[in-house]
């Protein structure tokens, strides 16, 4: 068997000569792919390929992913609209609570107002009662107190000449007629 390595002029080993004793012993010639006699078929399949490809792409798969893609937009654009249509209602229904709630409290506050009105309406009816009923006891015991007045005056006539008619007696010791005192007591009134 002759030497598997050539050497060139410099004494360096080639790989072609490397390739060559072993292309040798197993076939012969260069690895295909890298074979430059090889490249216009390798370039022409490589086309062919790549065209098969582009085709089935183009044809099959992209309009596939394109309906699939603008499904999934429709979908979410109508997620998205109902979502803002949700949004929205829940605002609605927001504004005619807050609505609602200020109407009542204002109906609260006109409800109070009137209770109140009502209550001070009933308290001056009662007051108004009460006055007439102390003010008709008044008048009864001012007329009481004015008889009774008229009364006591009408026995400090007769206390009076009853005293002075006593008072005359002890000190000049001489009896002294009540009528007599009373006049006198009279006289000395006016």
């Amino acid at each position: 068997m002759a030497s598997t390595e050539a050497k060139t002029e410099t004494g360096h080993t080639t790989a072609a000569a490397h390739t060559e004793a072993a292309g040798g012993e197993h076939g012969g010639g260069a690895f295909p792919p890298l074979d430059a006699a090889t490249f216009p078929s390798q370039l022409f399949w490589l086309v062919i390929f790549f065209a098969a490809l582009y085709v089935l792409l183009a044809r099959m798969v992209l309009p596939r992913f394109a309906t699939i893609i603008g499904d999934r937009k429709a979908q979410v654009d109508g997620d998205i609209a109902r979502a803002q249509a949700l949004k929205d209602e829940t605002q609605a229904a927001l504004a005619a609570y807050e609505k609602r709630l200020t109407d009542a409290r204002g109906n609260a506050g006109d409800i109070a107002k009137q209770t109140r009105d009502a209550a001070q309406a009933h308290a001056a009816a009662q007051q108004a009662k009460l006055d007439a009923d102390l003010g008709a006891k008044i008048k009864t015991a001012e007329d009481q107190i004015a008889a009774s007045k008229a009364k006591a005056m009408a026995s400090v006539h007769d206390i009076a000449a009853d005293t002075a008619a006593d008072i005359v007696a002890q000190l000049t010791g001489a009896t002294t007629l009540k009528a007599a005192a009373a006049k006198a007591v009279a006289a000395v009134k006016n």
